[in-house]
C-alpha cells in the first residue's frame, strides 16, 4: 500500500514544551500490539507491517504501557522496530501506579526496556496518578478493563519517593523525557511542585469527551506542557461504525456518556448522557455528509485543530484504516467547520461536566 509522497510529508510535527520531544501530530497507539480481550487477536509480522507503513507515512510517535496485553505491546513493538534507523521514531511507555515504590519502579522500567529491546525508554509515564485516595482502585487490574495480573493490596507508594527514583533512571540514562497520563491540572502542579520536569500529559479527548477544555488544556499551554489524546475516534463511536448505541461491545460502553444499566462492566454508578450523545453523533455525522467528508476524518481534524494539542493518537490493527487517517491528519480543519462541531457537541460536553475519569463517577475521579 502506498501513498503520496507529497501527503506523508504534509504531516505536521510538535515540540512537547520546551525541552520535551518532537512528535508527529498523529501518533500510533499500540495497545492492540499482542493481542488480547480488549483488542482481539494480533499477529507480529501484522504489527511489523503496521509500525513501518507508520513510519514511512510520517508518523514517529509510538506509545505503549506495561499493563497492554501483559507486556506483549511493549515486546511487539520492540520486534517492529528492530533495525530501524533511531532517530526516525520516538517511544512512550507507563507505568502503573502500583509499582511506583522504588524497587518495583525500577523492575518495571528494566522490565520495559527488555521487552522493547531498547537502550532507553523516550517517553516514560505514570500510567494514572499515584494518591492516596484513589490507589485502592489500581490494586485489582481486572476492574481496569486491561489484561493483566489481578494485583493485591499494598501500602501506598511515596510520591516522593517514586519522583525521586525517576529521576534517578533519568539520570542514569534509562529514560529520556518523563511524562504523564491522565493527570489532571491540580495533580499535575502538585507532582511538579515534588520534582521532576514533565513534558507531556496523556488524556482522554475528543469530540464527545471534551473535560479536558475546561481546566487541563489552558493549564498546559500556559506551562509549556503537550498534550497527547487517546481515544480520540473514542474506540470505533466517532467513525460511523456502529450505528446505534446498543450496537457496541460492552467494553466500549463503560464510560460516562453510557449509562450504568447498559453494561455490568460499568463503575461510575451514573444515569449517562445518552440523549446528548446520540444528538452529538447524528450532528456529526450530518456535518460530514454535508461536508463531503467522513464522521472520522472530521472527529480527528478536530483534535489536531486545537492549538493545545501536541499529538493525537489513533489506535488500529488496518493498514488501510492508518492509511486514512494519516491522510486526513495532513488536512486542516476549516475554522468555520471547527465552530461548528463546538456548536453541535457543547450540550453533550456540559451534560458531563469538568470530571476527566470518564470511567468513574466525579466523586472517584482519579485525575
Amino acid at each position: 500500500m502506498t501513498m503520496n509522497q507529497d501527503e506523508s510529508e504534509t504531516l505536521k510535527q510538535h515540540a512537547c514544551g520546551d525541552t520535551g520531544p518532537t512528535l508527529s501530530a498523529l501518533g500510533l497507539g499500540c495497545w492492540q500490539l499482542g493481542g488480547g480481550d480488549y483488542w482481539g487477536p494480533s499477529d507480529q509480522a501484522g504489527a511489523s507491517r503496521l509500525v513501518h507503513q507508520a513510519v514511512d507515512w510520517g508518523i514517529n510517535y509510538f506509545d505503549t504501557a506495561e499493563m497492554y496485553n501483559e507486556g506483549r505491546s511493549e515486546t511487539f513493538l520492540g520486534r517492529a522496530l528492530k533495525g530501524m534507523a533511531r532517530e526516525r521514531f520516538v517511544v512512550g511507555t507507563k507505568v502503573w501506579p502500583t509499582h511506583l515504590d522504588p524497587q518495583a519502579l525500577r523492575r518495571s522500567c528494566e522490565k520495559s526496556l527488555r521487552r522493547l529491546d531498547l537502550d532507553r525508554i523516550d517517553l516514560y509515564m505514570i500510567h494514572w496518578p499515584l494518591a492516596t485516595d484513589t490507589f485502592d482502585r489500581f490494586t485489582d487490574v481486572s476492574r481496569q478493563g486491561v489484561s493483566g495480573q489481578t494485583g493485591r493490596a499494598v501500602t501506598v507508594p511515596s510520591l516522593a519517593d517514586a519522583v525521586a527514583t525517576l529521576l534517578e533512571l533519568q539520570r542514569e540514562g534509562k529514560i529520556r523525557w518523563l511524562g504523564l497520563s491522565n493527570y489532571g491540572a491540580t495533580r499535575l502542579n502538585h507532582i511538579q511542585q515534588v520534582g521532576g520536569v514533565y513534558v507531556v500529559d496523556q488524556v482522554a479527548y475528543n469530540l464527545v469527551t471534551r473535560a479536558a477544555e475546561y481546566e487541563l488544556l489552558p493549564y498546559c499551554q500556559a506551562h509549556h506542557i503537550g498534550v497527547m489524546t487517546y481515544m480520540t475516534l473514542m474506540q470505533g463511536l466517532l467513525t460511523d461504525k456502529y450505528q446505534t448505541l446498543d450496537a457496541m461491545p460492552d467494553w466500549y460502553t463503560r464510560t460516562r456518556h453510557f449509562n450504568c444499566q447498559r453494561n455490568p462492566k460499568t463503575r461510575h454508578g451514573e444515569s449517562g448522557a445518552e440523549p446528548e450523545l446520540i444528538q452529538a453523533l447524528q450532528g456529526i455525522r450530518d456535518l460530514a455528509r454535508e461536508y463531503g467528508s467522513s464522521m472520522a476524518d472530521l472527529a480527528l481534524q478536530w483534535v489536531i485543530a486545537n492549538p493545545a494539542v501536541t499529538c493525537a493518537l489513533i489506535g488500529t490493527h488496518s493498514l488501510d484504516s492508518l492509511k486514512k487517517n494519516v491522510t486526513a491528519a495532513a488536512r486542516p480543519l476549516d475554522p468555520d467547520l471547527v465552530y461548528r462541531l463546538n456548536r453541535i457537541t457543547e450540550p453533550l460536553k456540559h451534560r458531563l461536566g469538568p470530571g476527566l475519569d470518564i470511567f468513574e463517577n466525579t466523586q472517584c475521579d482519579r485525575t
